[in-house]
């Protein structure tokens, strides 16, 4: 079951990069939030190694409630 993830890491990544994650990125001063659903914990894993292979510094990961709109 897919759930919706928001993840944050340190510093600016760009829209394209986040959309080929199949995430939706905000950018915020000193970081970026992105926000998504997620197949499976495989699926978590392998964004948050994509993230780590390109030097962004993660800084938090939450599951957001089933409610949560994408759009946000």
């Amino acid at each position: 079951m897919p759930r919706t993830v928001e993840i944050r890491v340190r510093g600016t990544l760009p829209e394209h990069a986040a959309e080929r994650l199949g995430l939706t990125a905000t950018v915020e001063p000193a970081a970026t939030v992105l926000r998504g659903s997620l197949a499976d914990r495989p699926a978590l894993l392998g964004v948050l190694d994509r993230l780590r292979c390109n030097g962004l510094e993660l800084v938090a990961v939450r599951r957001l409630p089933e409610s949560h709109d994408d759009a946000g």
